[in-house]
């Protein structure tokens, strides 16, 4: 079975009346847990602009309050699986800001949680690489965002 491009999918979406596309977001939505998260966050966010931030932030902090801390190995283990919880939420956003932002918080939590003191090359490199990827999305932000941004690099590169 071939899959149709997104164009013949965006030709085939015009031809339907406003229920039936009703009906095909919602199934889309029940299809997986990611697909209802980002059309919740692409209804609400009109209303509150910070609203995916702050759920992700408190999605995050609740990750690292369960995490395992008590060993490098484990503590390297619970540090990408709260990464991998952190990419999939940045995919839901296209705003680089809350993208530099998110990146940002994590990085301070990881050093607040003591995931840096154990010197593991796998945790240090986790950390570095998220720093880079926060970097590379501040240059692409007006100036008055990219200080504000680079104060709090400055704070976790300490």
């Amino acid at each position: 079975m071939r899959i149709p491009s997104l164009a013949d999918i965006k030709k085939e979406l015009k031809y339907l009346n406003e229920k039936e596309l009703i009906e095909v977001v919602m199934d889309l939505s029940k299809f997986s847990r990611d697909n209802k998260a980002y059309l919740f966050f692409k209804l609400f966010e009109r209303d509150n602009p910070r609203l995916f931030i702050e759920m992700v932030k408190e999605e995050l902090d609740l990750a690292f309050m369960d995490a395992n801390t008590k060993h490098y190995h484990v503590a390297k283990k619970s540090a990408q699986a709260i990464r991998r919880k952190l990419n999939k939420n940045l995919k839901l956003s296209k705003n680089k800001e809350a993208q530099a932002e998110l990146i940002l918080y994590f990085c301070e939590k990881m050093k607040l949680y003591g995931y840096l003191e154990f010197r593991h090359p796998v945790i240090d490199n986790l950390y570095k690489i998220q720093l880079g990827k926060a970097e590379k999305l501040i240059s692409g932000l007006h100036e008055d965002l990219q200080y504000d941004f680079r104060l709090m690099m400055e704070n976790l590169n300490d």
